[in-house]
């Protein structure tokens, strides 16, 4: 029988991603610096949860010490304009007393807390050195989710030593987008189906550890192709419907995930990059921060076309070809959308879209705030209310740490339909 929610989480979940940032962005000047005003700015915009990479590995399963944790840029004036990695300050934090400062300034704010992890997708990119990384690379493949089960729960004993902040907790993921990272390590075949006997193991330890405690695990897009391969035993059903589209026809016109094929530097050139855009190959991190790259699953190609990019050329390009796309983007959501809560009705859990709904843009693209984006975002409102979603993101981009932050009325709005 699935673990049911505690009682005190609200009918609905209005979530606000702030992924691994809570921690990597808390210097001078950051989004993050004070976590109350963090808190007090998404209640005002109608936000009750927030998802977040609680860091688990590194704070207790890493054996690092974590009392002066250094964080911050990736080096080289790298990132400062690519969504997510615009770090500006190097910061110095105790890793556990800052997650004991967050869970405090929920409690204090009235939300609750999605816990998961991005450890095994970019996280250690942005610590002062590489010993976080090799800690998780070290772990054999086949044992990672386990070792996520056992770092989690001995996360959750700690909240609960301090004044009972577990309590904050709605659910626990064993990590995030399970088949879109280093979690499929060593794997063959569709990563969906491959990944699941290490799933249930993770799962199954998690269980052993924290019967009380929801666990799940969420999944990048919908794989409506391998539903089988998600586990039965989940207590909620996550997903991240980002339905691409017009992003896709981008992504496949300059091969941005494709290291197989030629970056076509010139076509880029004239369509999408500053006049000051150096050559591709140019663009490279100092020797000491190179590993960075390895920490992160972010192709080189994309990262570095999100930065050079001209975020008007590269709306404007999205905008030019999206009338080809639109019909078949809102069919997907839609269709995302039913097979998701199909899923979640068969296994009966709540179901909840932890991320979504264009697709990973430039930090300063505003085509998933403008009227396109932004109409997407009120319909997977709608549809999510109608299949009777425990929760949902107003957007991915929607959190401090993007520009979108400051559409106030959009997250209002979107907000108040997801909560009827």
């Amino acid at each position: 029988m699935p673990v049911p929610l505690p009682a005190a989480v609200p009918d609905r979940l209005t979530v606000t991603l702030w992924d691994f940032s809570w921690y990597v962005r808390t210097g001078p000047g950051e989004p993050f610096e004070d976590l109350d005003r963090a808190f007090a700015e998404a209640a005002d915009r109608g936000y009750n949860t927030i998802r977040i990479c609680a860091m688990p590995f590194l704070l207790f399963g890493s054996g690092l010490d974590t009392a002066r944790l250094r964080l911050g840029p990736l080096g080289g004036g790298q990132g400062r304009r690519v969504r997510w990695y615009d770090v500006r300050a190097e910061t110095v934090i105790d890793g556990r007393a800052h997650l004991l400062a967050l869970f405090g300034a929920a409690r204090r704010h009235d939300f609750r807390v999605i816990l998961s992890s991005w450890e095994y997708q970019q996280s250690p990119a942005f610590s002062g050195d590489r010993r976080w990384f090799d800690a998780l690379m070290a772990v054999e493949p086949e044992r990672r989710p386990e070792a996520l089960a056992d770092a989690l729960a001995d996360l959750i004993d700690f909240l609960a030593a301090h004044d009972g902040l577990d309590d904050r907790i709605a659910f626990t993921e064993l990590h995030n987008e399970v088949q879109a990272g280093r979690l499929t390590d060593g794997l063959d075949g569709d990563p969906v189906l491959a990944l699941r006997p290490r799933l249930e193991r993770g799962l199954a330890r998690f269980r052993a550890r924290r019967p009380d405690h929801p666990v799940t695990v969420n999944y990048a897009a919908v794989p409506v192709g391998a539903m089988r391969g998600v586990p039965r035993d989940i207590d909620v059903a996550v997903f991240h419907p980002y339905v691409h589209g017009v992003l896709d026809e981008m992504i496949d016109t300059f091969a941005l995930r494709d290291p197989a094929r030629p970056f076509p530097r010139e076509r880029a050139a004239r369509e999408l990059l500053r006049p000051s855009a150096p050559a591709p190959e140019e663009w490279t991190p100092p020797a000491a921060d190179a590993w960075r790259m390895e920490a992160t699953i972010v192709s080189r190609r994309e990262m570095y076309l999100h930065e050079w990019c001209d975020p008007v050329k590269w709306d404007a390009w999205l905008y030019d070809r999206h009338a080809v796309h639109r019909l078949a983007m809102e069919q997907r959501l839609v269709t995302w959308i039913d097979a998701a809560a199909d899923l979640a009705a068969d296994l009966g859990v709540p179901l909840l879209f932890g991320e979504g709904w264009v697709g990973y843009t430039p930090l300063h693209g505003t085509f998933e705030e403008g009227p396109v984006g932004a109409a997407l975002c009120r319909r997977a409102m709608e549809e999510s209310v109608r299949v009777g979603a425990l929760g949902a993101v107003v957007c991915s981009n929607a959190a401090p740490h993007h520009p979108m932050w400051a559409d106030v009325e959009l997250q209002r709005e979107c907000n108040a339909l997801l909560r009827g």
